[in-house]
C-alpha cells in the first residue's frame, strides 16, 4: 500500500512539473499571438473606418486582406520618418512640440513618453560607453549603471583616485536617475550591451540578458573603449 502511495505521489509530482513546464512554453506563445492578433484586428478595423468605401480592400481586391491595417500603419510610420528627416519635417515636429508644451497636462505625458522612446528606441546612445556594476547606494548593494566618461577639471584634481562619471538610472523610467563619481577601481565591467541593460532596468529585473562568456576581468579602459555605436 505504501509503495502505491509513494508511486502516486511521484506521479503527481511528475505531472505537476510537466504541466508547469508546458505553461512556461505555452503562455508566452499564446500571449504573443493574442497581442499580435489584437493589434492586427484593431488596425484593420480602424482602416475600414477611415477609408472611403471605394478604397476598402474587399472592394478593391474582392476579398478582405487580414493585416492590411497593420501594413498601412507601418508604411505611415515610415512616411513620417522620411518627412521628419528633412528640414521642413523637423520644423513641423518642433512646432508640434511647441504647441504641446503649452498644454500643462499633455506636456508632462508627452515629455515622459518622448524621453522613454528616445532612450529605448534611439540608436544614438554615444553618451553611454559601458555598462558597469557598482556598489550603490551603499556597500554590498549593487546597481547597474552606465559610464558616461572620465571626470576632468577641478573635481578630478582635488581627488587622489581616477574618477569616472556614472549615470545610475531608475526603474521603470531609465531617463531619470543619479549622476555620481566612482573610482575606476570600484567598478565591475559587464559584458551586456546598453540595449540589454535598458531592458533589464525597465523590466525591473524580469528580463535578464543571457550571460556572456567573454566578460573582461580587467577594469574599464575608457581610453581604448569606443563609444557605443561607433565603428
Amino acid at each position: 500500500m505504501s509503495k502505491v502511495s509513494a508511486f502516486g505521489r511521484l506521479l503527481r509530482h511528475k505531472l505537476k512539473n510537466y504541466f508547469l513546464t508546458g505553461l512556461l512554453v505555452v503562455v508566452p506563445i499564446a500571449l504573443t499571438f493574442l497581442v499580435v492578433r489584437w493589434i492586427v484586428t484593431f488596425m484593420d478595423h480602424y482602416l475600414s473606418r477611415v477609408l472611403p468605401p471605394a478604397w476598402q480592400p474587399d472592394h478593391l481586391f474582392g476579398v478582405w486582406v487580414p493585416g492590411l491595417g497593420l501594413v498601412a500603419t507601418l508604411l505611415l510610420i515610415m512616411l513620417v520618418g522620411v518627412l521628419t528627416a528633412n528640414i521642413f519635417g523637423r520644423k513641423l515636429v518642433h512646432f508640434y512640440e511647441f504647441l504641446l508644451d503649452k498644454i500643462p497636462f499633455v506636456k508632462g505625458i508627452y515629455s515622459l513618453f518622448k524621453q522613454v522612446a528616445d532612450t529605448v528606441i534611439s540608436r544614438d546612445r554615444g553618451a553611454f560607453r559601458k555598462v558597469v556594476l557598482i556598489e550603490y547606494p551603499r556597500r554590498d548593494i549593487w546597481a547597474v549603471a552606465f559610464v558616461t566618461g572620465i571626470s576632468e577639471g577641478e573635481v578630478q584634481e582635488v581627488t587622489s583616485k581616477r574618477l569616472v562619471n556614472i549615470f545610475v538610472p531608475t526603474t521603470p523610467n531609465p531617463t531619470s536617475g543619479f549622476y555620481i563619481l566612482v573610482p575606476e577601481d570600484d567598478m565591475i565591467e559587464l559584458s551586456m550591451t546598453v540595449e540589454e541593460a535598458f531592458k533589464l532596468i525597465i523590466s525591473g529585473g524580469m528580463v535578464t540578458p543571457q550571460q556572456s562568456q567573454c566578460r573582461s576581468e580587467t577594469p574599464v579602459d575608457l581610453a581604448s573603449s569606443p563609444l557605443e555605436g561607433e565603428d
